[in-house]
């Protein structure tokens, strides 16, 4: 019963600073199960912001991945989340089957990590994952393109366009940003 669906996590870079943030919905099929979950958090000392859609269990176990890779790695965030898709390479190992994706930044870079154990860094300042994922993600484009706004209020737009059109993303918004 740990498996919720439909989420919408973005991400954006701007002058310096880096948001990622979530609405705050947790459903199960059709039904709401939950409007005020936390998706998205910083840590390692507040210099890293992860945000996650998926499974709870498998997303939590991710974010323990990280943050030990990045205790492990002095903050390298890059060679943090490497590891983690070196990882899936290895075909006995227990983190093949992650039903999660996350975003994960510092102030100067921004990352995927799929359940696939695929990491991707967007050509783009701007990405975002979830059911909601393509209304937030056009909205940053544009809002990136065409306004001066800084990173944390073209995430909070984007979710708050996403959230009228996906039935599966909410109004209520996690943000975090560093720099």
């Amino acid at each position: 019963m740990d498996k919720l669906i439909g989420t919408t996590i973005v991400g954006v870079k701007r002058n310096g600073k880096t948001a990622i943030g979530g609405d705050s919905q947790a459903t199960m099929g059709n039904m709401i199960l939950k409007d005020s979950v936390l998706k998205v958090r910083k840590i390692y000392d507040d210099k890293v912001i992860v945000g996650f859609a998926g499974t709870v269990s498998d997303a939590f176990a991710m974010f323990r991945k990280i943050e030990g890779n990045l205790q492990k790695y002095s903050g390298n965030l890059e060679r943090a989340v490497v590891e983690i898709a070196k990882e899936w390479q290895n075909v006995d190992s227990p983190v093949r089957r992650v039903e999660a994706s996350l975003l994960i930044a510092n102030k100067d870079k921004l990352y995927l990590v799929m359940g696939d154990g695929n990491v991707v860094e967007p050509t783009e300042d701007f990405i975002s994952i979830g059911s909601g994922s393509v209304f937030a993600l056009g909205a940053a484009k544009a809002l990136l393109e065409n306004t001066d706004l800084p990173a944390k209020e073209i995430v909070k737009k984007s979710l708050l366009i996403a959230s009228q059109y996906c039935i599966y993303t909410n109004d209520h918004l996690n943000i975090e940003e560093v720099e």
